[in-house]
């Protein structure tokens, strides 16, 4: 079975997008020097991924992603959603149910990347 085991996030200012991370998810970050351009080595409880300085000029916001999107799994959507919006994230999609699987949600950093939330819950409904 292939597994993820990376992800990248790129920004147009990554010492925001860092702050920003670290406040809301507590991932650790690690600025790698000797490269052309920004990047940032992160660390999560689980995944391993990469923050890099936005190479072309940021999307539009409403239009869609152009790239894979990943989702978060956290213990309180809720408690993270303030998180967010305290730390100048906003709401993409609203929170809604899988039911019977958990509760899932989109937002948007303050780069307009797209990612999700999810709360595994075999009551949401």
């Amino acid at each position: 079975m292939t597994t993820l085991t990376y992800f990248e996030i790129q920004s147009s200012n990554p010492e925001r997008e860092v702050k920003f991370y670290s406040e809301v998810f507590g991932w650790t970050f690690t600025k790698v020097e000797g490269l052309p351009i920004q990047y940032y080595q992160i660390e999560t409880a689980n995944i391993h991924g990469g923050l890099l300085e936005r190479p072309a000029q940021t999307p539009p916001t409403h239009c869609g992603t152009n790239a894979f999107t990943c989702s978060f799994e956290v213990a309180d959507f809720d408690q993270t959603a303030e998180k967010i919006l305290a730390f100048g994230g906003q709401i993409a999609m609203e929170k809604f149910a899988i039911p019977n699987k958990c509760w899932q949600g989109y937002f948007l950093d303050a780069d307009n990347n797209t990612f999700g939330l999810v709360q595994v819950d075999p009551n949401a409904g």
